[in-house]
């Protein structure tokens, strides 16, 4: 077989096709390396401040802190709310990749109860999932340290450690400061309406009554933030800069919390109020609701057991009586109505009327009946106030016509709020023809405007008015809007603020403000005096009014037996007062539900709080009635009240 012929290879063909090959690569390198190349100038010049940005998203965050809240003290500088340090464990949603097991396991860790488990799946319906939610409070060390030991296999859930509100005084001051509580739903939505969200980033508590409420924006504070390097897993490496907050301004209020412990201690057990204030400029000295409530339950969140009960309690502890409480004034506004009647020339210092213990209008059948049987005989409007003489002020009441007596108790505070820091506060009513045709679309009859003369029909009014009432009254006209905060504390000094003064109450004889003063000294100073038992061989020398709001109607041929009206059905106990006569430095206003009458019930009360203020407090008051010669004190009185004195002073 003959030999397979070899072909020629063509040496100078294959070189070119490399050649090709090689140049074809080369560029396809070439280009490769220029996309290379561009894009790296575009990730790393170009685009270099976004990706920085967002690279330092993830390793940088910034975090807002929470300012501490200001203090509350009371006038001597008694802390009356304070903050304490508070462990909490905290959940924050968005970091946590089944909630659900996380809770389970927890649960089982930590022993949470139902309740708190109920809590938190609650809150998380009402908060954003990137902000850490508590599902226990109040931890206790041994729960610091079980949980600090097992907290690697807990990603999104930590300890956090902050500042909680305490009450010292629980229920006694409840309805003054009122409290904080978590913030919620609604909270946020006011924040977000009145540009506030951004500075409560990091704050859980808000105030939800009383001062609390009322001074927020002083007492919290502004927000404060600190940026900070994070690793891949969400802790914090170092403080990359920081910008501290600026705490809450610490106020100090008007309140002694010595006087509030004797108004709560006069009351306990009974359902009332007691306001005392500084009328010389409208401060309030003492402010107390009964019953009360431990305010420090809500701020850690009340169960909804224990809110239950205070809700359905028949007492209603929840009711701030001192600002919110309607009643009938009662026998309290005899000395306004008086001084009415003189203004107007209906009556003057000289009027009398008998009082043989009925009234009687003419073409009316209705008679309307003195609280003393037989009545007092022949009554000025000195005694008309002394003894408390319902005929007296009937007749004054039908003379002056709802119109003029609603005009002028409405320059007395009556039917509008006082205007005191609190946001829990009623106007009450004072009514009017134009009040009563808006209610019930019916005229006003002059049936209607008899028993106003003595505070009753759809007349009432709170205790905090009755105070006010009264300092306009003993200043002659002059008007201080009640004030519970006195001033913010700089430096360990108080920085006072100003006093509110509204425009006077005009009169046309200045007299008639002492006339109707003497009748509010004699009521407690002279035999016949409806306080006059109450204030017996007191050391000062005080002066007021009593009052007994009629809550039950009897027919008109039948006789009011206490013994047989039901215990809420019992007249309201009142009495309002101020000491000492001259140069007052506290008045007071005592309201005790279905007490019975105000001389037995309420004057005693006032009185006890009086002896307090007068023996701890500021005892000069004894000098007032001690003065030996009687003419230093007396030449400063009213001329009868000046005669009441030198005659005790010289043994009559």
């Amino acid at each position: 077989m003959a030999p397979k012929r070899q072909t020629i290879r063509d040496h100078s063909a294959e070189a070119n096709l490399v050649a090709r090959r090689t140049v074809v690569s080369i560029i396809f390198v070439c280009i490769l390396m220029s996309v290379i190349i561009v894009n790296l100038y575009q990730l790393q010049v170009r685009q270099y401040e976004d990706y920085q940005t967002r690279s330092n998203g993830n390793r940088i965050k910034v975090l807002p802190v929470a300012p501490n809240r200001g203090l509350i003290y009371d006038r001597n500088g008694e802390i009356l709310a304070e903050n304490k340090p508070v462990f909490s464990l905290e959940v924050t949603p968005e970091e946590v990749d089944n909630l659900d097991d996380t809770i389970q396991q927890l649960s089982v860790l930590m022993s949470l109860t139902d309740s708190e488990i109920k809590e938190f799946k609650s809150g998380l319906k009402r908060q954003r999932r990137f902000k850490p939610l508590s599902i226990r409070q109040q931890l206790s060390h041994e729960d610091v340290a079980l949980f600090s030991a097992k907290q690697h296999q807990f990603p999104g859930v930590s300890i956090e450690a902050r500042l909680s509100r305490n009450y010292p005084f629980k229920d006694t001051l409840t309805h003054t400061l009122g409290y904080v509580a978590r913030i919620n739903k609604k909270d946020l939505a006011n924040l977000e309406e009145n540009d506030q969200l951004a500075n409560y980033a990091a704050t859980h508590d808000i105030g939800k009554q009383g001062v609390e409420k009322f001074h927020e924006r002083t007492l919290h504070g502004v927000v404060g933030y600190q940026q900070v390097e994070v690793n891949n897993q969400g802790r914090i490496i170092r403080v990359l800069s920081f910008e501290p907050p600026l705490p809450g301004k610490d106020i100090v209020l008007n309140i002694d919390i010595n006087m509030q412990k004797k108004a709560q201690e006069v009351l306990a057990g009974r359902r009332g109020s007691v306001v005392v204030t500084d009328p010389n400029d409208g401060s309030v000295l003492a402010l107390y609701s009964s019953p009360s409530y431990d305010p420090n339950l809500f701020v850690h969140g009340i169960s909804q057991k224990e809110y239950g009960k205070l809700l359905a309690s028949k007492n209603s502890p929840l009711l701030n009586r001192a600002t919110q409480g309607r009643y009938p004034p009662a026998s309290t506004i005899k000395p306004l109505l008086a001084l009415v009647g003189l203004e107007e020339g209906v009556i003057d210092e000289a009027t009398e009327i008998r009082d043989r213990g009925t009234y009687r209008l003419k073409n009316v059948d209705h008679v309307w009946r003195d609280w003393k049987k037989y009545g007092h005989g022949m009554v000025d409007v000195t005694k008309s106030i002394e003894v408390s003489c319902d005929i007296f002020y009937y007749d004054l009441a039908f003379k002056l016509g709802i119109d003029r007596i609603s005009d002028s108790m409405q320059l007395f505070g009556f039917g509008r709020r006082t205007g005191i820091d609190l946001m829990e506060e009623s106007g009450a009513n004072m009514p009017s023809r134009g009040w009563k045709r808006a209610r019930f679309n019916e005229p006003w009859y002059i049936g209607d405007t008899i028993p106003v003369g003595i505070g009753q029909s759809y007349w009432n009014a709170t205790p905090l008015q009755l105070a006010q009432s009264l300092n306009f009254l003993i200043n002659k006209g002059q008007r201080h809007t009640p004030r519970l905060i006195k001033g913010y504390m700089v430096e360990g000094a108080v920085n006072k603020l100003p006093i509110e003064i509204q425009s006077p109450i005009p009169v046309v004889d200045e007299h008639n403000w002492d006339i109707v003063l003497d009748a509010l000294y004699g009521t407690v100073n002279r035999d016949h005096g409806t306080a006059h038992t109450a204030f017996r061989n007191t050391d000062y020398i005080s002066a007021g009014k009593t009052g007994t709001a009629q809550l039950f109607s009897v027919a008109q041929d039948a006789e009011y037996e206490e013994e047989n009206v039901s215990a809420r059905l019992k007249d309201n106990a009142m009495y309002i007062g101020y000491a000492p006569f001259v140069d007052p430095e506290i008045s007071i206003s005592v309201v005790i539900e279905n007490a019975g009458g105000g001389s037995s019930n309420a004057a005693p009360a006032a009185r006890i709080v009086m002896d307090y203020y007068f023996s701890e407090i500021k005892p000069k008051g004894i000098a007032l009635k001690t003065n030996q010669d009687g003419s230093a004190g007396a030449t400063q009185y009213p001329p009868k009240v000046a005669a009441t004195i030198m005659t005790e002073t010289n043994g009559g």
